[in-house]
């Protein structure tokens, strides 16, 4: 399929919803606390869920490192353009939001190859002046098609913040999925940064498994890597402090509560030389 770059002026070619059947998107959202989901999402969520209590809060923690990596790169670094492929489906504090809220005029192209997320764009595509945000819909195993409709809107002659949150899994060739991401940083200018996020099972491995178990029967397979797999996607760049943690201990921001637990998902921001 060749990728379309979506301004939200208009409806055509939006697919008709499956109820029926749940879906990896509505699923995640449902953890998120999002209202994009419906009862067979809700009850393979739940299957998850007993199987795996923790999959929420790393549901949420994944979501509350995106916000600081994104702030600290619109921020401190001074990016304003990002490329967050794999977004899924909208929820609160989207990379657009985070980044133009530090920057007003920073520019954001979502991708993802998923059909529901193009029903949902319209909702991604709220900036106002002089920012500017687009989507895409395309994979990430086809990443020309992506740089050249990201070109559309993104100066891919200046530094771009690489979003990969949560995606990588659904390549489950390791050579692969390290392939795809040299390429697309390959074609990114010095100065950008990949950031990036995936699921692992050291902190509770046996409910991982299960959890693993349960997506594939599910028909959604996802592969779990170990913090050594994820580490090697940052080849070539400098990796930033704190390294390749849980994402609950990417720079945390002080509270009330204390530290935060260890949760299933690595991340890390590493700079393009």
């Amino acid at each position: 399929m060749s990728a379309g770059l979506v301004d939200g002026s208009g409806d055509e070619g939006r697919p008709r919803l499956d109820t029926s059947a749940p879906h990896a998107a509505r699923v995640w959202n449902y953890f998120l606390g999002g209202k994009d989901h419906f009862p067979a999402d809700r009850e393979l969520g739940d299957q998850i869920k007993q199987a795996y209590p923790g999959i929420v809060d790393l549901a949420r923690q994944s979501r509350s490192f995106l916000g600081r990596a994104v702030r600290y790169l619109a921020g401190e670094v001074g990016v304003r353009q990002f490329l967050d492929i794999g977004t899924g489906l909208p929820t609160a504090a989207n990379t657009h939001e985070v980044a133009q809220r530090v920057a007003p005029e920073s520019r954001i192209v979502y991708v993802d190859n998923d059909p529901l997320v193009l029903v949902h764009a319209h909702a991604l595509l709220t900036s106002a002046p002089p920012g500017m945000t687009a989507y895409i819909e395309a994979d990430v195993r086809d990443p020309g098609t992506i740089l050249e409709a990201a070109a559309k809107t993104l100066d891919l002659a200046e530094p771009v913040g690489l979003m990969l949150l949560g995606v990588m899994g659904q390549v489950l060739d390791d050579e692969e999925a390290y392939g795809l991401v040299r390429y697309l940083m390959n074609a990114l200018p010095s100065g950008s940064h990949l950031v990036f996020e995936d699921g692992t099972k050291v902190v509770a491995p046996e409910a991982a498994d299960e959890a693993e178990r349960i997506r594939a029967e599910a028909g959604d397979p996802y592969r779990l890597r170990t913090p050594e797999q994820i580490a090697r996607f940052f080849d070539g760049l400098t990796l930033l402090e704190p390294g390749v943690v849980s994402v609950s201990r990417w720079r945390p921001e002080p509270s009330q509560f204390g530290e935060a637990p260890e949760v299933d998902a690595m991340c890390g921001v590493g700079r393009k030389p």
